[in-house]
This record gives structure tokens, C-alpha cells and sequence, in this order.
């Protein structure tokens, strides 16, 4: 065999076999979803003027504009006010379980339910960090997230343990979800919710139907070949949709850089001087004059973000070149989180940000966390002083005599 087709072999055999970075897509499972969730937590005062009935974007022209470019909303199957709540309650309670990690093939599809009807419902609502968001709720769907660091993996080590054991372990939890999700997506399709754009309907059968196939394979098939058939069809996805988050990353950095380079705003430096001077985009005033009076700052802000950005997509085949960029571009969204008051907008890029962490890193911050989360839920014990019996007190008497006598 030669080279090249030893190394076809093995790269196909590294697709198929195994899911790669379960540490990346579990972070940013965790950092979309915590992004989302403390969004429209922080919007729960000015939920009916952003997506509701009270919304400048009236309901009539969201049934206008989907109905021009066939988006999917589940907000606009009823304009009623106890409908929206639902729908509401759906994104936050689906961002806080998918972050978490339960359920998390289950939970991913209602997550990306939930992003798209609320975000689809008011196009014009968000700060870009919406449009990363709604990208990545879709590519989320098709990853294997929860194979660390969520409920499912504890779920299923304490399984394995039972069954090494010798015990035998029933889910009936995932299967009554299954079952009640599907008589749901069954009446929504009589009664004709889901006409439009054939994508989401197709995903969200066909995420049914493997939920089924893959229980069938796993509770009723005597024999292993299914199970692994299916296990191998959702490695190749997993790691395919690995792979478009990762190149939409990329394409994120390097349009904005080559954008950048095109415009005069960046060239002379205006383009982020200005928008300092906005009281809009200057949450802390003092600090915004600060930066903008100095001319060296902006300028190697200015010319900073635009060689980042730009070089980027270059670096990803030297690590090291690669660790330091990537710490530079995570340095820049938390500056823009401060000094633009975009916190969302910089989650949204950070979680995006964190597919290209290296995985020993990750390692690392996983294992600190559970010590100081074992340190912080470790009963602390009052000391209780030692009791002397009466022996040690002879022979601690006997000793201090003696001592006296020596100095004597």
C-alpha cells in the first residue's frame, strides 16, 4: 500500500471512528447556549417590544417578510400573547438544559426551535452576535456535544457502571420525551405549521426518526452492526459540522479583515475613534475619551484588529502562532464588551472563538473546575481539640520534670 493511500485510510478511519474535539463542541454548546440564555433573560422586562405583540416590527410584517423569504418562526403560528410566552419560556428553558448538558440531542433541536422563531420574528433586533448565533444553532444540532462536561456523560458513565456491575438500567425518560415531541411535531404538520422552507421541517423529522433508529439499535437488535452503522453515520456528521463551524469562523475573521483593508475608515483610523464618541456605544464615558484622545492607542487598536483578523485563518497550522492570535482575538471581544457594551456580541464570537482552543488546555480548565467545584460543596468540619488521656498527662508531667531538673 502506498503512502498517500495509507494516509486516505487512516484519515477516513479518524472521521468515522471516533468524534473528534468533544472538549471544543463542549464548549461552545455551553457558550452559545449560556449567550442565548443570558440575552433574553436580561430582555425578560422588554420581551413584547423585541419579539412580542408590542414590537415596532408588527406582526402582519413578519408574516410579510417570511412569507417573501420562507424563514421559519414558530411565533408566527398565533398572534396571541399566552402563545408568545410559550415560545418565550421554550428559548429560555431549551438555552438552560442544553447548556447543561441533559438531553442533549433532544435539547439541541429545541434550542435551535427557539433561536429561529424568536430571531426570525424580528429580523432587525440584535447586534451581529445575532446572525453567529443563529449559524451556530443549526451547525449545534448536528454535533455530538455532551460527550464531556454535561448530565448526559455522567448519565451514561453511571450506566456503564451499572452495567458492569451487572445491573440493568431502563430510560424511560428519553423515551416518553421522544414520543410526546413527536405527537407535537405530528399536529403541527397536519395542521399545515410547517409549509415554507423544506429545511427545518426536514431536520426536524429527520432528528426524530434517528432518535428512534438509534433507541431501536441500542434496546432491540441482538446484534451489534446497526448500533455501529449508526454510530459511524453520526461521527462523520459530528465531525463534519465540526468542521463548517470551524471554516465559518475563518470566513467570519478573514471577510471582516479584507473589509477592512478595502475601507478608509480603517486606514485612517475613524473607524473606531467614532464610534467611542457615540454615547450609544460608550457605557463607560471616561474610559472612551481616554482611549480615544490617545493617537497610539487607536491606532494599534485600528491596525491591531485588522492584521488579526486577517491573519488568522493563516495561522491554524502552527499552533503556536495560532495560541497567540487566539488569545489576542479573545482579548479584543472582551474589550468590546466593555468599552462598545456589546456583551452579547463578544459571547457570540468567544464561544466561536473556542473551537480552536487546544485540547490540553481545555483538559486542564475542566480539571480546575472540579476541584474548586469539589472544594466549594466539601462539608467543612469543626475541629474538635484532642483529649489527653491521663497517661498523657503523667508522661507529659513526668517530661516537663525532668526538663527542670536538667536546666537546674
Amino acid at each position: 500500500m502506498s503512502r498517500f493511500a495509507l494516509a486516505v485510510s487512516r484519515g477516513i478511519a479518524r472521521v468515522t471512528e471516533s468524534p473528534l474535539g468533544p472538549y471544543q463542541t463542549a464548549v461552545i454548546r455551553i457558550g452559545f447556549a449560556a449567550t442565548w440564555l443570558l440575552f433574553l433573560l436580561r430582555e425578560v422586562p422588554h420581551r413584547h417590544e423585541l419579539y412580542g405583540p408590542d414590537g415596532p416590527w408588527s406582526w402582519d410584517l413578519a408574516e410579510q417578510l417570511v412569507g417573501a423569504n420562507g424563514a421559519f418562526t414558530a411565533l408566527l403560528w398565533s398572534d396571541g400573547r399566552l402563545w408568545f410566552e410559550a415560545v418565550y419560556a421554550l428559548g429560555v428553558l431549551s438555552g438552560l438544559l442544553l447548556m447543561l448538558g441533559w438531553r442533549t440531542r433532544t435539547m439541541s433541536v429545541l434550542f435551535m426551535v427557539g433561536v429561529l422563531s424568536l430571531q426570525n420574528r424580528s429580523v432587525f433586533m440584535g447586534d451581529g452576535g445575532d446572525n453567529v448565533l443563529h449559524l451556530m444553532c443549526i451547525y449545534l444540532v448536528f454535533t455530538r456535544c455532551g460527550q464531556v462536561w454535561s448530565l448526559d456523560a455522567r448519565r451514561a458513565r453511571r450506566t456503564r457502571e451499572a452495567h458492569a456491575r451487572g445491573e440493568r438500567v431502563a430510560d424511560r425518560t428519553g423515551p416518553l420525551l421522544w414520543g410526546v415531541l413527536g405527537l407535537v411535531l405530528a399536529g403541527v404538520t397536519v395542521l399545515g405549521r410547517l409549509d415554507g422552507d423544506w429545511m427545518v421541517p426536514a431536520l426536524l423529522w429527520g432528528a426524530w426518526v434517528a432518535q428512534a433508529l438509534w433507541w431501536l439499535a441500542g434496546r432491540l437488535t441482538r446484534t451489534g452492526e446497526p448500533r455501529i452503522m449508526l454510530d459511524v453515520i453520526a461521527n462523520i456528521l459530528h465531525n463534519g459540522a465540526l468542521f463548517v463551524i470551524m471554516a465559518e469562523a475563518c470566513l467570519i475573521y478573514a471577510t471582516a479583515g479584507w473589509y477592512k483593508i478595502q475601507g478608509s475608515r480603517w486606514q485612517d483610523g475613524t473607524a473606531v475613534y467614532y464610534p467611542l464618541q457615540l454615547d450609544y456605544f460608550s457605557p463607560w464615558p471616561a474610559l472612551a475619551e481616554l482611549m480615544s484622545t490617545s493617537g497610539i492607542v487607536v491606532m494599534l487598536v485600528t491596525y491591531g484588529t485588522v492584521l488579526v483578523q486577517v491573519a488568522f485563518p493563516f495561522t491554524l497550522f502552527h499552533r503556536r502562532v495560532k495560541n497567540v492570535l487566539l488569545a489576542v482575538m479573545i482579548l479584543e471581544h472582551a474589550v468590546i464588551a466593555v468599552m462598545l457594551g456589546l456583551p452579547f456580541f463578544s459571547l457570540a464570537m468567544i464561544a466561536a472563538d473556542a473551537v480552536f482552543l487546544p485540547t490540553s488546555f481545555l483538559r486542564r480548565l475542566g480539571h480546575w473546575s472540579a476541584r474548586a467545584r469539589g472544594r466549594l460543596s466539601r462539608p467543612r468540619l469543626p475541629k474538635v481539640p484532642a483529649q489527653r488521656t491521663p497517661d498523657d498527662a503523667e508522661r507529659h508531667g513526668d517530661a516537663a520534670q525532668s526538663h527542670v531538673g536538667f536546666r537546674a
